[in-house]
């Protein structure tokens, strides 16, 4: 795991470099350095502007007894979106007004949902629950009910039909 973060942080330092030297050969080194100078600036006023809304809300809902929820992911992300715009570099720039910006925060959110998840073992992903009902007069038109051809020895494929549930606890019904 250390190991890719050092070079995920090697690639982002050659990338800001790169991207630095394209900005300044088209619109020369001191615009370049101006145009980085304000974007420091600009990441320090949203980063005081979005910061002190996330605040606020994970302190009303202290006060009121809630989970922070995803307040608590907002923050999160408006104090990674602030540093990165603080930093000297355009692309650490445009990652940190994604995360900063409210209409945008939900890309970053869910592409971090996904990344996480999807790192997750199985068991840890949450419980799902199935409920099923029989759907009434649903027939199957497949192989006569003699032939065998399913488990249930029916002729008819088992089929559960419902919804999948990601909430509450697993209760197992089964006997033995």
């Amino acid at each position: 795991m250390g190991h890719r973060v050092r070079v995920l942080a090697a690639l982002w330092v050659v990338a800001e470099v790169v991207v630095f030297v394209l900005v300044a050969s088209w619109i020369g080194v001191g615009w370049t350095l101006l145009a980085a100078l304000a974007t420091t600036a600009l990441g320090w006023t949203l980063l005081a502007r979005q910061g002190t809304r996330a605040l606020a809300e994970l302190r009303e809902r202290a006060r009121e007894r809630r989970a922070p929820g995803r307040a608590l992911g907002d923050a999160g992300l408006i104090a990674a979106g602030g540093l990165l715009m603080v930093l000297p570099g355009f692309v650490g720039d445009v990652v940190g007004l994604l995360c900063l910006l409210p209409p945008t925060r939900f890309l970053v959110r869910a592409l971090l949902v996904r990344a996480v998840t999807s790192r997750l073992p199985v068991e840890l992903r949450g419980p799902v629950r199935v409920r099923s009902a029989r759907a009434e007069g649903a027939g199957y038109s497949g192989r006569p009910s003699g032939s065998g051809s399913h488990a249930s020895g029916l002729g008819r494929p088992l089929v559960i039909e419902g919804e999948v549930l990601r909430e509450g606890p697993v209760r197992d019904d089964r006997v033995g």
